[in-house]
C-alpha cells in the first residue's frame, strides 16, 4: 500500500492500521524524513516491511521516481490512498490570487491525479484506491477556503469518473471525506486551534481523530466493501 503525506496525520494513522493489517507499506513524505522514519519503524515493529520515499507528490518527476521505486522494492501495488493535501491562509475568496489556487490544486488535485494514472497501470483485479477529499466540498468553506473546497469537490468527481474507467477491471475507487480532524493541517491556514472553534457547528459536538478516518480507509479497501466503487463516504461527526 502507498499513502501519500504518511508521515503525520491521517496518512501515519493509516499506514500504521494497514500494517496491523497484514499490509507492506509506502510512506510517502516530502520534507520531515525523521517523522517519516519514525513512521517506518513502527510499522516493521508491527512485522510488516516499509520503506520511506521522499516526493513531491505535485511534481511529476517525483511522482515517476516514487513509482519506480515501488516497482523496485516490491514489484507490485495492491493499494493507493491518496492522503497527501494543503491548504493556504484562512481568507475570502475576493482576496485570494490565481497563484494561491494553482498551488492548492496542483498538490490536491494533479498530485491526486498523477498518483491514480500511475497506480492504475500497476493494479490487478482486487486492487483498491481511496482518496482521502474533505467535507469541505460540501460545505465550500466560505472566508476561509473555498480554494481548498473546491479542490476537494474536484477529487470527489475524479473518484466518481476513475471508478466507472476501471470498474470493469476489478479495481474499486472510493473516496473518504473526513470532516474537521486533530491534525496539524489547521496550522497551515494560521489558526492552530481551529478544530475547537468549530467543535460547536458539528452535530456530534466533537472534533474526530486520525484512526477514525484511517478505519474507513482500511474498510473500504477490504472485502468487506467489495460491492463500493465510486462512493463518497463522510466520517464527519454529522456535518
Amino acid at each position: 500500500m502507498l499513502v501519500t503525506g504518511s508521515s503525520r496525520g491521517i496518512g501515519a494513522a493509516t499506514v500504521l492500521l494497514a500494517a496491523e493489517n497484514g499490509f507492506d507499506v509506502i510512506v510517502n513524505y516530502v520534507h520531515n524524513v525523521d517523522a517519516a522514519q519514525h513512521v517506518v519503524t513502527s510499522i516493521q515493529e508491527r512485522g510488516q516491511h516499509a520503506i520511506a520515499i521522499q516526493a513531491d507528490i505535485a511534481c511529476q518527476a517525483d511522482v515517476d521516481m516514487m513509482f519506480a521505486a515501488i516497482d523496485d522494492h516490491f514489484g507490485k501495488l495492491d493499494a493507493l490512498v491518496n492522503n497527501a493535501g494543503t491548504l493556504e491562509q484562512q481568507m475570502p475568496l475576493e482576496d485570494m490570487t490565481v497563484d494561491r489556487w494553482q498551488r492548492v490544486f496542483a498538490v490536491n488535485v494533479f498530485g491526486t491525479f498523477l498518483c491514480c494514472q500511475k497506480a492504475i497501470k500497476r493494479m490487478k483485479a482486487g486492487s483498491g484506491i481511496v482518496n482521502v477529499s474533505s467535507i469541505a466540498a460540501t460545505l465550500g468553506s466560505p472566508f476561509e477556503y473555498v480554494d481548498y473546497a473546491a479542490s476537494k469537490a474536484a477529487v470527489d468527481t475524479l473518484t466518481i469518473g476513475l471508478a466507472k474507467e476501471v470498474a470493469s477491471r476489478g479495481i474499486r475507487v472510493n473516496t473518504v471525506r473526513p470532516g474537521t480532524i486533530h491534525t496539524e493541517i489547521h496550522a497551515l491556514g494560521g489558526e492552530p486551534e481551529r478544530a475547537e472553534r468549530v467543535k460547536a457547528s458539528i452535530p456530534m459536538q466533537r472534533v474526530g481523530e486520525a484512526q477514525e478516518i484511517a478505519e474507513a480507509i482500511l474498510w473500504l479497501l477490504s472485502d468487506k466493501a467489495s460491492y463500493m466503487t465510486g462512493a463518497c463516504v463522510d466520517v464527519s461527526g454529522g456535518r
